[in-house]
């Protein structure tokens, strides 16, 4: 056994300090009473502030653009619009050459006036073909008095050469006199049956002035100038003339941004080919790609804070969900994922939200289609 004592003084174990271990006592007391404030603090305010809150950054603006395109061909007059320039609605965006459409126009105008001038001598050959019928009329009527009168100096005659006849049996009439009478009676004969020949051909012609007089009815009975079938398909070639004449000036449909421009002064262009698209900058939404699981509690109306990279974290655009796309983006792609198969993976899968931006924000911030956007929805307004 070694005696301690006969050890130099420098080789003794030293004595711990007690006032260094209250101190570090005390510091490790007040370091995790400080993480549990911290921890309390961090736990109040996630409470407040970021519980039932779902984030993503797989955001991106969009807009119901607004492809400009011809309704009418032609070759291009002017071009006033340049890329990136902004332009109101109504504003004048192509001119297209109209000397086609001002040809087309005065034709039409001319077969207007031809179809208006057809009706009126419709009405006028009406009114002829009735005083035509009257005057057939009168003719017929003129026709059947000399048919009477014909019929009356045949039925004389007969009966004068019947008596003739009766008394050249006894001698008391010559037998010239019977021929004298009989001879009479066939020349009344003849202008009897002229007389009837003369009532058919009356009574015929009477008959064609009443059809005459049908067909002009047929045309413009129950019709004015401007009611007229002929005159109505004529003024409808008229006003899509004038429409024609009116498209070859092409304007904007709505307000916005101009964007991929590609069309060039003297170029021709047919109805229906893209010029232009335009993009307004007033009416811009965001698709947000939420993953399928963050979408639990999350309700059209919920507001929205979204920042952009554009403007960076300073400027937070308010918004509102307004609704869920009908499918997810796996299920419209151009080759869609198939999982019927033995060595399926299962993929969360993201669906597109509609948010509905703020138009004030736009009018100070404004944002193009295509920007980046990281969105945040606050799922606790149910």
């Amino acid at each position: 056994m070694t005696d301690t004592t006969s050890l130099p003084p420098e080789t003794a174990a030293p004595e711990a300090d007690p006032t260094a271990m209250d101190k570090r006592r005390k510091f490790l007391r007040l370091f995790a009473i400080a993480l549990v404030v911290a921890a309390a603090i961090w736990g109040v305010w996630y409470f407040l502030t970021q519980a039932g809150r779902v984030h993503t950054d797989n955001a991106y603006v969009g807009a119901d653009t607004a492809v400009v395109t011809p309704l009418v061909s032609g070759a291009v007059k002017e071009v006033r619009v340049g890329g990136t320039q902004q332009v109101a609605k109504g504003d004048v965006l192509v001119v297209i050459d109209d000397a086609d459409a001002r040809i087309e126009l005065a034709n039409a105008e001319a077969m207007l006036m031809q179809a208006r001038q057809r009706f009126r001598q419709a009405q006028a050959g009406g009114t002829s073909s009735a005083a035509r019928v009257d005057a057939r009329g009168a003719e017929v009527a003129q026709a059947q008095a000399r048919l009477t009168a014909a019929q009356a100096d045949f039925d004389k005659a007969q009966d004068a050469y019947a008596r003739r006849q009766q008394l050249a049996a006894s001698g008391a009439v010559s037998a010239e006199e019977v021929a004298q009478t009989r001879a009479a009676m066939l020349a009344t004969r003849a202008v009897l049956a002229q007389a009837q020949a003369g009532v058919a051909t009356a009574t015929a012609m009477r008959s064609s002035a009443s059809g005459d007089l049908a067909s002009a009815a047929a045309l413009t009975a129950g019709f004015s100038e401007a009611t007229a079938p002929d005159v109505v398909a004529a003024q409808a070639r008229v006003n899509l003339a004038r429409l024609n004449l009116e498209r070859t000036v092409i304007r904007a449909p709505i307000g916005g941004v101009v964007t991929n421009r590609n069309v060039q002064v003297g170029q021709r262009i047919n109805a229906g080919a893209p010029l232009m698209v335009l993009v307004p900058l007033d009416a811009m939404f965001v698709d947000a790609n939420y993953k399928e699981s963050q979408l639990r509690n999350v309700r059209p109306g919920q507001p929205v804070e979204l920042t952009s990279d554009f403007y960076g974290s300073k400027v937070v655009f308010k918004g509102t969900v307004k609704g869920f796309a009908g499918g997810t983006g796996a299920a419209f792609a151009l080759i869609p994922a198939q999982n019927a198969t033995g060595n399926w993976v299962k993929v969360v899968q993201r669906l597109p939200v509609r948010i509905q931006l703020d138009p004030a924000q736009l009018k100070d911030h404004p944002l193009r289609v295509g920007l980046s956007m990281s969105a945040t929805i606050d799922t606790r307004s149910q």
